[in-house]
This record gives C-alpha cells, structure tokens and sequence, in this order.
C-alpha cells in the first residue's frame, strides 16, 4: 500500500457554479491533502471569477474533467480518499446525482463514491425559494425552480451523502468528516 493511501486525502469538486465559488476557494486554502476535480463548466467560471487553473495547480492536485472514461475515478477503489466534496453544487449536478446519471467526472465521482461508501459533501446552490448569490458584477437574486428544491430534499435522503446550503454547514460538516471512516472497495 502506497503512502498517499495510508493518508488518505479529500477529493474536491467544483462544478459551473459561482455561488460562493470565492469562498469555497478560500476555504480550500486551509486544507492539506486536497485534490481539486473541476468540471469543464468550473473551469469557465473560475475565469470568469478571475481564478486561473494552472495558479490552483501551486497548492492541488487538479484533475480535469478531459477523458470519457473519468479515469482520475479509480482513485476512490484504491483507498486515496476519505471523503468527496462538491463545493458549489449547481441545480445540474446536483439532479444528476439524484438520478444517477454520472456522465461527467464530477458526477461520475459521486456515483462512484457511494459505490465505494465514500462520505459525500454537496454544497447545493438552490436550496431556498429565493436567494442572493455574488456574481463577478455584483449580488444577483436567483429563485430556484421547484424542481431544482425538490431534487436538493431526495439528494439529502441519499447515504452517505450531507447536503449543506451555505459555508458555515460546509465548514462544520468538514470538520466532522475529515477523519470519517472508509470503506475499501478494494
């Protein structure tokens, strides 16, 4: 067994949404042993956020979502991780997971996460009727569809799996699973 599987690390992923895309990257800076999985629609807000991929690549591993297969995935069956965070989650993403459609590397970690029993955090961005969000141009009101809520209400019924709908919940569910414990799928 490897070192990196002793010490197994967080896997993080960042999906197209910018609800609280700065404060997600902020609170990443804090934690060791991360590494970063975006999605192709992060990669064009993160730009959009003034973010750059290559300046992530200083302080994570970052995988890319560039293969059909998703094959950074089979790192969940050899032990590396303890447990997966998508932070921010868009109502996309978030319906994929309810419906189990893993198409994307994102997604396709979800899935593979619960296969593995693999604790999953998800940072929900529609989680209320009405909300503000910070856009690059200013704070914008979005209002989420009904089904946009009702797919966030089944996703918290999923094991293994907090949903959390803003940075306080994400903080404190990181700090209880941080050390949760991991079954191999090995």
């Amino acid at each position: 067994m490897s070192s990196e599987n002793t010490n197994p690390r967080l896997a993080w992923a960042i999906t197209g949404s910018g609800h609280f895309v700065p404060e997600c990257l902020e609170l990443l800076q804090t934690i060791d042993n991360v590494d970063l999985f975006l999605s192709r629609a992060a990669e064009e807000v993160l730009h959009i956020y003034g973010y750059r991929v290559s300046d992530l690549r200083g302080k994570f591993r970052v995988f890319r979502d560039t293969t059909a297969s998703g094959v950074p995935v089979g790192r969940l069956y050899n032990g590396v991780y303890h447990t997966y965070v998508i932070a921010p989650a868009t109502s996309n993403t978030v319906a994929k997971c309810v419906w189990g459609i893993s198409d994307t590397l994102v997604t396709n970690m979800y899935a593979q996460a619960g296969k593995c029993r693999i604790k999953s955090i998800v940072f929900a961005c529609d989680t209320a009727p009405e909300l503000l969000s910070k856009a690059p141009a200013g704070t914008v009101p979005v209002y989420p569809r009904r089904i946009d809520l009702d797919n966030v209400r089944k996703l918290q019924q999923f094991e293994a799996t907090e949903v959390v709908s803003d940075m306080e919940q994400l903080r404190r569910a990181l700090e209880r699973h941080m050390s949760w414990p991991r079954a191999s799928c090995s």
